[in-house]
C-alpha cells in the first residue's frame, strides 16, 4: 500500500470544511509551502551573506522581507543523504543513506586505508513517509521540480525500479525533471534528463525549471500547494549565460567569472518566481524556504574550512532564508543552530497535521524561532559520514555540535577535533588535548545517538590469508589465498600465482568473504604485484 493511502483519514477534517461552505480559496486555512533547495551553494555565496562580489538581488530581497539564519546546516556534507533527510525528517544515519549517489562501491577503501568506507543505502525506499505525502494527503496539490537524486539502483538490481523510486511514487503529483541524475549534463538543451522534456536547443535550464514553477502555482485550485522546486544550480558542470559571464569578467577581483554567473543566473530565475507569486496574489499566504543542500565547492568558503563532503564547516554550513509575511518579521536575523531534518516537522506544524505515526524525527520543528519566540531548545546538531566523497579528500567521521562547541570524530585512527566556533569559526585551533574531559562526554554523546540510530560505521581493513578448501580439491598444490581489500587476490601454486581483481572476487561472493573465482589469469612464476 502507498504510504500516502495510510493517511486519508487526514483529509476528513479539511473536506467537512469544504462541504459546510467555506472553501480554501475564501478563507485559507492552510498556508501554500515552497521549497526551494539549490546544490552546492556555499554559506558565504550569496551577496546578503557577505559575497560582494556576485549579485544576488532576487534573494538579498528575500532576506530583506523574512530570516536570515546564520548557523544554519545540512544534514550531510553531501547530496543524496541531505534530500532524503529533507524528504523524512530523518537523519542519514538512521536511513542509512550517507553518501551521494551511486557514491563508491560496497566495501571500498582508498589505498592503504584501514578503514572499509560504511554500507549505504543510494535510494529512498518507498516504505519511508515523505512530507509530500503527508501533505498530499491532507488536500495538498503537491509538485517536485529539478533535482531528485534519490532512485538510483545498480544496474540489474532486482525489485525496483529507477523509475518507480522518482517523486511522483513518493507522493508528488507532479515530477518535472526528477530522477536519479546528480547533476545535469547540460544546463542547454537538449537537457538529456529522463524526466524532463527537451526545450529547444539552447534553451537554459534555471530558466526552464523556473517557467515549470511559475505555471503550477498559477493553475486554478481551491486547496493548498506544496512546491518542492529543487534547482540543479550550481552544482557542476560550470555553465551559464555568456552575457552574464562577460559580466563578471570585466570584475577583476571574481577569480571564476561562469561559477559568479551561474549564481547570479541561479537568483534571476528565482526572483521571476517570486514576483509571479506576488502577482498572482499568493505572497501573502505562502512559506518560502530557500536553502542548499550542503557546502560549496566551486565557491570560496572563507573564513569557514573545509568544501563539500566535509564535515567542517565548509561542508556543511549553509544559507537559508524564509519569508512567511505575518508570521516571519521582515529584515530579522537568527543566530540558532538549525538543521534540515527541522524541515519535515516544521512543514507538518504550520499546516496544523499531527506527527507521523510510526516514524521517529530527528529533526525539530523550528516554528517557534519565525516569530523569535521562546520555547525552542535543543541538546545538540548531528552529522554522519562514513564514506568518501567523490573527491577523496575527507576523513570518514561523524561530528556533534552542542552549544558553541563542535566534536569531529575521526574513524581511521579515533582521533577528536573540538573548535569553539563561537571564537574560531575557520576551525583552526583543536581543543581536544586542552578540554579533555568536555572532548570525551561530547564524544559519548555522539557514540550514544549513533547507537541509537543503529548507524553503519566503517570497517577495519586487515590482511588475511585464507584457505580455499575448494581449490584444495581442484588442486592439492593450491594452498592460500592472500587477499586486502585495496591490493591484490592472489592464488599460490608453489612459486606461480593466478590474480584477479577485488571487484570480479567480491561479487560472487557475501558480504567481504572471499571464495573461489574462476575469473582468473595465470601469471608468470615471478609475478610483478601491480593492481589488477
Amino acid at each position: 500500500m502507498n504510504a500516502m493511502h495510510r493517511f486519508h483519514l487526514l483529509r476528513l477534517p479539511l473536506l467537512a470544511v469544504l462541504f459546510c461552505g467555506h472553501t480554501l480559496a475564501a478563507e485559507p486555512l492552510m498556508p501554500n509551502v515552497v521549497v526551494i533547495m539549490v546544490d552546492d551553494l556555499g554559506w558565504r555565496d550569496l551577496h546578503c551573506y557577505g559575497n560582494a562580489q556576485v549579485d544576488t538581488h532576487a534573494l538579498d530581497q528575500l532576506a530583506a522581507e523574512g530570516m536570515r539564519f546564520t548557523n544554519a546546516y545540512a544534514a550531510s556534507p553531501v547530496c543524496t543523504p541531505t534530500r532524503a533527510a529533507m524528504m523524512t525528517g530523518q537523519s542519514p544515519a538512521r536511513l542509512r543513506i550517507t553518501n551521494h549517489a551511486p557514491g563508491n562501491g560496497d566495501g571500498f577503501a582508498l589505498k592503504d586505508s584501514p578503514l572499509w568506507e560504511a554500507e549505504n543505502r543510494r535510494f529512498l525506499p518507498l516504505s519511508a513517509v515523505t512530507i509530500a505525502e503527508r501533505l498530499s494527503a491532507a488536500g495538498y496539490a503537491t509538485a517536485h521540480i529539478g533535482k531528485w537524486h534519490l532512485s538510483y539502483t545498480d544496474r540489474g538490481q532486482q525489485g525496483v525500479a529507477e523509475k518507480d523510486l522518482r517523486p511522483e511514487k513518493q507522493g508528488f503529483d507532479h515530477n518535472i525533471g526528477g530522477d536519479s541524475s546528480g547533476g545535469p549534463p547540460s544546463y542547454f538543451a537538449p537537457y538529456r534528463n529522463r524526466a524532463l522534456v527537451d526545450g529547444k536547443a539552447g534553451e537554459y535550464l534555471p530558466e526552464r525549471l523556473a517557467d515549470e514553477a511559475i505555471a503550477f502555482i498559477r493553475k486554478p485550485r481551491d486547496g493548498p500547494f506544496y512546491l518542492n522546486w529543487w534547482p540543479f544550480s550550481v552544482h557542476f558542470p560550470m555553465q551559464a549565460r555568456e552575457e552574464v559571464i562577460a559580466k563578471y569578467r570585466q570584475r577583476t577581483t571574481i577569480k571564476d567569472p561562469i561559477y559568479a554567473a551561474m549564481i547570479e543566473d541561479m537568483d534571476t530565475a528565482i526572483g521571476r518566481f517570486l514576483k509571479a507569486l506576488d502577482d498572482a496574489g499568493l505572497r501573502e499566504n505562502t512559506l518560502v524556504i530557500f536553502k542548499s543542500d550542503n557546502g560549496g565547492y566551486n565557491g570560496d568558503n572563507r573564513p569557514l574550512r573545509g568544501v563539500k563532503g566535509m564535515l567542517y564547516e565548509g561542508g556543511i554550513r549553509v544559507p537559508w532564508i524564509v519569508r512567511w509575511p505575518g508570521k516571519v518579521q521582515a529584515g530579522a536575523i537568527n543566530h540558532t543552530p538549525v538543521i534540515s531534518t527541522d524541515c519535515y516537522p516544521t512543514i507538518l506544524e504550520i499546516a496544523g497535521l499531527p506527527p507521523t505515526p510510526n516514524h521517529p524525527l530527528d529533526g525539530k520543528s523550528i516554528l517557534p524561532l519565525f516569530g523569535q519566540s521562546a520555547g525552542f531548545e535543543r541538546d545538540a546538531l548531528y552529522f554522519h559520514y562514513p564514506n568518501y566523497a567523490f573527491h577523496k579528500k575527507n576523513r570518514l567521521g561523524s561530528a556533534i555540535r552542542e552549544g558553541d562547541h563542535k566534536l569531529i570524530k575521526n574513524y581511521d585512527d579515533g582521533s577528536m577535533e573540538l573548535y569553539d566556533l563561537s571564537r574560531d569559526i575557520g576551525e583552526g585551533n583543536n581543543l581536544a588535548t586542552k578540554s579533555p574531559e568536555l572532548a570525551k562526554r561530547l564524544n559519548d554523546k555522539l557514540d550514544a545517538w549513533l547507537k541509537d540510530r543503529d548507524a553503519r560505521l566503517p570497517e577495519r581493513t586487515t590482511t588475511k590469508w585464507i584457505d580455499n578448501p575448494q581449490m584444495h580439491s581442484n588442486n592439492s598444490d593450491w594452498s592460500l589465498i592472500w587477499w586486502r581489500n585495496s591490493g591484490l587476490e592472489a592464488s599460490r601454486l608453489n612459486n606461480g600465482y593466478v590474480l584477479w581483481s577485488a571487484a570480479t572476487c567480491r561479487s560472487f561472493g557475501t558480504g567481504r568473504h572471499v571464495v573461489p573465482c574462476w575469473n582468473a589469469w595465470t601469471c608468470p612464476r615471478t609475478p610483478s604485484f601491480t593492481k589488477v
